[in-house]
């Protein structure tokens, strides 16, 4: 019998009432009374497990106990029933097969673990609700992204990862040798270290598809990028990354306030795709992370974006008496805190500053 995804029999679970199914997953927990057993199923399809039934009398007790371990893979074959509470569906299990047995030291007990403890097991750390959740948002973001720019008329543009320009010029770039690690560090000459090199050039990891994408606008109209981007930068806070994915579109024939529509109208779409198709997800964020979390998702799709000009920020800082850590003056970029008080504090919506002074944004920047 073909095995069906758990998911399916969470939400259809009517469609299959009464029904014989087979379905394989891994043991979240098992609980153990004088004549049950249950066993928590999750096959990384929803982040909801499916109860499984088993009444011990069919089952030959050393038989049972191989397979009741956290970890253990399983397959299972067994009637769908409603379940106690009103709407949901278990498996009374007829039969049960290990797939893949697991130590009783098996490190993901039912219990918290920090992110510092799951560092150590990255094999396995997937299986948290914690990365379940992670994981399944960032593919529906990512497929969100592609589908607003596709249906808005765009053209994806597959940068180059190793290349050798650096368009942020802050020299942040990884570099990409052929050579071995001590030949590199006997190097003294760089003009003949680099002729024995792969390139016969310097090459790094991309930090921006940019250049290529501005070439490829200028052809087509309407491009973006989307894909993995590298920073040197040796700067150990929440904001920054070694490695990341970007989106960059570009426009030809585009005003500011294209760019700002165009900006604005993105955010909403995959921060409603987020709320519409992952529910379950942003409730278990909600409740283990930050309270409120959909509350203040919903409030960025509904709401219209403010468009704020650089010299009116300056004068709202200036006059809200707060005690910043950098100086407010104009002439100063903006810092985070100074962001964030704006942001939260004045508008608590998303805000778009403008008209920076021409010295302290890059020559692109409007």
């Amino acid at each position: 019998m073909q095995n069906i995804d758990i998911i399916t029999v969470l939400k259809e679970g009517q469609k299959f009432q009464g029904q014989q199914v087979n379905v394989c997953g891994w043991i979240r927990t098992a609980r153990d009374s004088k004549t049950m057993a249950f066993l928590a199923l999750n096959d990384g399809t929803s982040l909801k497990h499916l109860q499984i039934v088993i009444d011990k009398s069919k089952f030959d007790g050393d038989n049972l106990s191989t397979f009741m371990k956290n970890g253990a893979s399983v397959s299972v074959l067994g009637t769908v029933v409603p379940a106690m509470k009103e709407g949901e569906f278990e498996i009374n299990a007829d039969s049960i097969e290990l797939l893949g047995d697991c130590p009783l030291e098996y490190p993901l007990q039912k219990k918290y673990h920090t992110m510092e403890y799951l560092r150590t097991i990255p094999h396995l750390r997937v299986r948290t609700n914690t990365f379940n959740a992670m994981l399944r948002v960032r593919s529906k973001l990512s497929f969100a992204i592609h589908r607003f720019f596709q249906e808005n008329g765009y053209v994806y543009i597959h940068t180059p990862i190793i290349t050798g320009s650096d368009c942020e010029g802050a020299g942040e770039i990884f570099r990409v040798t052929t050579q071995e690690y001590k030949d590199a560090m006997k190097a003294t000459d760089e003009e003949n270290y680099i002729a024995n090199d792969f390139f016969k050039r310097r090459a790094g990891l991309t930090v921006s598809g940019q250049l290529e994408g501005e070439v490829a606008a200028m052809a087509m109209g309407k491009i973006y990028t989307f894909g993995p981007t590298f920073r040197a930068e040796n700067s150990n806070t929440p904001r920054h990354a070694a490695e990341f994915w970007q989106i960059e579109p570009e426009v030809a024939f585009a005003k500011l306030s294209d760019i700002i529509e165009i900006a604005t109208k993105m955010i909403k779409f995959i921060i409603k795709a987020v709320l519409d198709e992952c529910p379950d997800e942003l409730a278990f964020f909600e409740n283990a992370f930050e309270k409120g979390l959909r509350e203040k998702l919903q409030k960025v799709v509904d709401s219209d974006f403010q468009v704020l000009d650089y010299a009116d920020a300056i004068e709202i800082l200036k006059k809200s008496g707060q005690k910043f850590q950098y100086p407010v003056e104009w002439g100063l970029d903006l810092q985070s805190e100074h962001e964030r008080y704006i942001t939260e504090q004045v508008f608590n919506k998303p805000v778009f500053v403008i008209n920076y002074p021409k010295h302290i944004k890059s020559f692109y920047m409007k």
